[in-house]
């Protein structure tokens, strides 16, 4: 059974300077390297590194993937391949502030014998991710089954 609450811990360091990449880990997962981040140019940083956008963007496409697989396992569904992409779109609200408006996720999944099956678990997938439901951004969902 899984517990909660769960904790999980991620630590960086930088220097001064929005010209200057800098290291992040994830404590939790020691064995990982860490990994470079940097303000992406379209914020006038000097890109080369992971932005805060890429790491919510993809935070919310593995968190769609990791509950689809566990999904599937649990259901006895096999497939052949999972393909997920995400587009991020940063904004501006109502009042004028930036903001991470719209994510739209394209799934693509071969190699499934019962395709409607299928359908009926990833639309489960999109509203039982918890960082896809942790987020006040709008999501649209596009599922290609074969």
């Amino acid at each position: 059974m899984i517990q909660f609450p769960q904790n999980y811990q991620v630590s960086s360091s930088a220097g001064p300077g929005i010209q200057h990449t800098w290291t992040s880990r994830a404590v939790s997962v020691s064995s990982l390297a860490p990994f470079t981040c940097a303000i992406p140019p379209e914020f006038q940083g000097p890109g080369g590194g992971l932005s805060p956008e890429d790491l919510y963007a993809g935070a919310l496409v593995n968190c769609f993937v990791a509950t689809f697989k566990v999904f599937a396992e649990k259901s006895q569904l096999t497939f052949g391949e999972l393909q997920a992409s995400g587009t991020l779109t940063v904004d501006r609200d109502e009042k004028g502030a930036p903001w991470m408006s719209k994510f739209h996720l394209q799934v693509k999944l071969n190699g499934v014998a019962d395709t409607d099956r299928a359908r009926r678990l990833l639309e489960k997938t999109s509203t039982s991710c918890l960082v896809l439901n942790s987020v006040r951004t709008e999501k649209t969902f596009e599922f290609l089954v074969s």
